[in-house]
C-alpha cells in the first residue's frame, strides 16, 4: 500500500516513541541507588490517585480496543459496547471488596490469598496460568499492533514487532512499576485526545453533521447493541453482558495487573478512587470508539471514497492515513502505538513480579533485596524476548484474535472460579478446590477445543455455544462443583457425629 505519511508525521510518531522510552528509562537513573523490590513492583505505595487511575484505564485499553471497536461498529453495530456496560459493576465490587482485601495482605502477589485458603498448589497453579496468559497476551498484542502500523507506515511486520517489543522492554524492565504507571498515564491521555479529535472531525466531515449521522446510522441499524433473544450460540446482548461481567470480575478481582495498581496508591481511599476512576473512564471512551466506527460508516456512505479492498478493522487506519491533516496523522499513529505499549508494559512488569514472589521467593525465602532485583531484571528481559518470539510465531496463525481468546479461556478460565470458591464458600477445603478445578478445566477444554477435535461421526459432541461463554461456564463449573463437594462433605461429617 502507498501511504500518504509525510515527514512531519514521521517526526511526530518517532518523537513520541523516543520520548516514551527516554521518560520511562529515566526512572531507573532516578531510583537506581535506592531501588528495591517494593519500589520496582508497587512503587512503595507512593503514586498519586489520578495517575494510578489512568494506568488502570490504559491497561484496559489495548490496540484491540482502539481499532477493534471502530472496526466492529463499522462492519456491524454497537454490540461491543455491551462489554463496557458491565465494567461499573466490576469496578464497584473491586473498590468495595477487592481493594481492602489485597491491601490488608502483606504480599505483592494477588495469589497469596489462594495459598492461605488452599495451599501452595493453588497459588502455583493460578500463577502458572497467569504467566501463560500474559505471554499469549503480549504476543497477540504486539502482533495485532503491528498489523495497522504495517498498513499505515508500510514497515514490515517483524520490524514493527521487534522495535515495539524492544522499546517496551527497555523502559518497563529498567524503570519498574513507576515507569509503567506514569507512561501508561501519558499514553492514556494521548489516546483519549486522539480518539476525541477523530470523532469530532468525522462528524464535521459528514454532510449534514450529527443529524445525518444519526439518520443514516438508524437506517442501517448501526446503533443496535445486539439481539435481545435468548440464544447462547450467537453474540447477543445478553451473552456479551454476562461475558463482560465474568471477564471484568476476573480482571478486577484476581488479575495481577490490577492488583499491583491497588497497591501502588498511597492509601486505601486513594486506591478505591483510582479503581473507580480507571474503570468508569473506559465506558465513555469505548463509546467514542464505537461512535467513530458508525461515523466512518456514514462518512464513506455519504462523502468519502473507500478502496474495495479496505474493510472492517482496516477502515479506521485508512482514515487515519488519508483523512487526517498532516502532523495529526503521526499523533494518531502514536495513539495506536500507545494503546498497545501500555498493555504490554503492564504484562511485563506484573509477570516478572509473579516470578519473584510466587516462585523464586517460595524456594529461596532468605533471598535479599539485591538478589530479588536481579530476578526482576532478568525475568523482565526473558519475558520480553519470549513475548516478541510469540508475536513473531503469531504471523503463521490464521485468526490471531480468535486464537488469543481461546488461549486466554484455556489458561485463565479456571482462575476466577477457584478464587470465588475460596472467597465466598468459607468452609471449602482442598478436596473441594481440586475437584472443582478438574471439572472446570474439563468444561473449558470441551468448549474451547471440541469444535476442532470432534468431526465426522463425532460431530454431535461438539460444543455449539458462543465462545465468549467459555469463561462463564468454566468459572461456574468450578464454583458449583467446589460448593457441592463442600456441602456434601459437611453433611457426611454431621452424620458420622450422630
Amino acid at each position: 500500500m502507498v501511504t500518504e505519511i509525510t515527514t512531519l508525521d514521521y517526526i511526530v510518531f518517532l518523537t513520541f516513541l523516543a520520548g516514551i522510552v527516554i521518560f520511562g528509562c529515566s526512572f531507573y537513573f532516578r531510583e537506581r541507588k535506592r531501588q528495591s523490590t517494593g519500589g520496582f513492583t508497587v512503587a512503595n505505595g507512593s503514586l498519586p490517585s489520578w495517575v494510578v487511575g489512568m494506568s488502570i484505564f490504559a491497561t484496559f485499553v489495548s490496540s484491540i480496543s482502539f481499532l477493534g471497536y471502530p472496526g466492529e461498529a463499522y462492519a456491524n453495530n454497537w454490540n461491543p459496547f455491551v462489554f463496557s456496560i458491565s465494567i461499573p459493576v466490576a469496578a464497584w465490587l473491586a473498590a468495595k471488596l477487592f481493594v481492602p482485601l489485597y491491601r490488608s495482605m502483606n504480599s505483592v502477589s494477588a495469589y497469596q490469598y489462594l495459598e492461605v485458603r488452599f495451599g501452595y498448589w493453588a497459588r502455583a497453579y493460578v500463577s502458572v496460568c497467569y504467566l501463560l496468559t500474559q505471554l499469549a497476551r503480549m504476543g497477540s498484542i504486539l502482533f495485532l499492533l503491528a498489523l495497522p502500523l504495517n498498513f499505515m507506515l508500510g514497515w514490515s511486520i517483524p520490524t514493527i514487532i521487534i522495535i515495539t517489543g524492544v522499546a517496551v522492554l527497555l523502559f518497563a524492565s529498567m524503570g519498574g512499576i513507576k515507569a509503567v504507571v506514569w507512561t501508561d498515564a501519558i499514553q492514556g491521555i494521548i489516546l483519549i485526545l486522539g480518539a476525541l479529535f477523530c470523532a469530532v472531525l468525522l462528524t464535521v466531515k459528514i454532510p449534514g453533521g450529527l443529524s445525518e449521522l444519526i439518520s443514516v446510522g438508524n437506517e442501517y441499524h448501526k446503533f443496535s447493541m445486539g439481539s435481545l433473544g435468548g440464544s447462547l450460540t450467537e453474540k447477543t446482548f445478553w451473552v456479551l453482558l454476562v461475558y463482560g461481567l465474568f471477564t471484568n470480575l476476573q480482571n478486577y478481582g484476581i488479575d495481577q495487573n490490577y492488583i499491583q495498581r491497588y497497591l501502588t496508591a498511597k492509601d486505601e481511599h486513594s486506591a478505591k478512587n483510582s479503581t473507580l476512576f480507571g474503570g468508569l473512564l473506559y465506558v465513555p471512551v469505548s463509546l467514542i470508539f464505537v461512535y467513530i466506527g458508525t461515523a466512518l460508516f456514514v462518512y464513506y456512505k455519504t462523502a468519502g471514497t473507500l478502496p474495495a479492498d479496505v474493510a472492517g478493522d482496516q477502515v479506521f487506519p485508512y482514515f487515519i492515513v488519508h483523512g487526517l491533516p498532516t502532523g495529526l496523522t503521526g499523533l494518531m499513529i502514536a495513539s495506536v502505538l500507545a494503546a498497545g505499549m501500555s498493555t504490554v508494559s503492564t504484562s511485563l512488569n506484573s509477570a516478572s513480579t509473579i516470578i519473584l514472589t510466587d516462585f523464586y521467593r517460595h524456594f529461596r525465602k532468605d533471598a535479599g533485596e539485591k538478589e530479588g532485583m536481579a530476578v526482576l531484571y532478568i525475568s523482565s528481559v526473558v519475558l520480553g524476548v519470549l513475548g516478541v518470539i510469540v508475536a513473531l510465531l503469531m504471523m503463521g496463525v490464521d485468526g490471531v484474535l480468535d486464537t488469543w481468546w481461546k488461549l486466554a479461556s484455556i489458561f485463565s478460565g479456571g482462575m476466577l472460579g477457584l478464587f470465588l470458591l475460596g472467597f465466598i464458600v468459607r468452609k471449602a477445603k482442598n478436596p473441594a478446590a481440586v475437584t472443582g478445578v478438574i471439572i472446570g478445566l474439563l468444561v473449558i477444554a470441551w468448549m474451547s477445543l471440541s469444535p476442532y477435535v470432534f468431526n465426522g461421526s463425532w460431530e454431535q459432541y461438539r460444543c455449539t455455544l458462543n465462545g465468549n461463554l467459555t469463561i462463564v461456564f468454566g468459572t461456574t463449573a468450578i464454583f458449583l462443583t467446589g460448593f457441592l463437594v463442600t456441602l456434601l462433605g459437611g453433611k457426611c461429617r454431621c452424620r458420622k457425629k450422630e
